[in-house]
């Protein structure tokens, strides 16, 4: 059967497959959790995913270069002392009860984390992110994965 949505969760809930169309071109076609996991190219990263990806430049991550490299916000988390961490000035907090949205400026650049649980972060503080190098995307000028 074939199904049309503009709902990605429809679409990730419902579909063996999906067809990741932009202006009558198709993107990339998988299962839901190939195109969350290895997307093409950075509108469907930015697409698949609630909230969407997070998209950096390589400056912001030590040792990549030349690439903007994407991160969702469910693969960031609290950084413990001493490890390696993307420092955010928190503009927004939205306490959801099971989680926390963190919405915060890093190097200039908008992002976006979901932190599990109540973290009592407050709007004004500044947050050390950590975030597992297997979980970062790269993408090239084209938008394009790159691997």
């Amino acid at each position: 059967m074939i199904y049309v949505t503009h709902d990605q969760i429809e679409a990730m809930t419902l579909a063996d497959r999906i067809v990741v169309l932009r202006a009558g071109r198709i993107e990339q076609v998988g299962t839901p959790l190939d195109l969350y996991n290895r997307p093409a190219n950075q509108f469907v990263a930015g697409f698949i995913g609630a909230p969407r990806m997070n998209f950096l430049p390589a400056s912001v991550f030590p040792g990549w270069k030349g690439v903007t490299v994407g991160i969702r916000p469910q693969h960031l988390r609290r950084a413990a002392d001493g490890e390696p961490a993307l420092r955010a000035a928190v503009t927004l907090i939205e306490q959801l009860g099971s989680e926390t949205v963190v919405h915060g400026v890093a190097d200039g650049n908008r992002l976006l984390a979901v932190l599990p649980g109540q973290q009592g972060l407050h709007a004004g503080e500044e947050v050390a992110l950590a975030y597992d190098a297997e979980n970062l995307h790269a993408f090239d000028e084209q938008g394009l994965r790159v691997e």
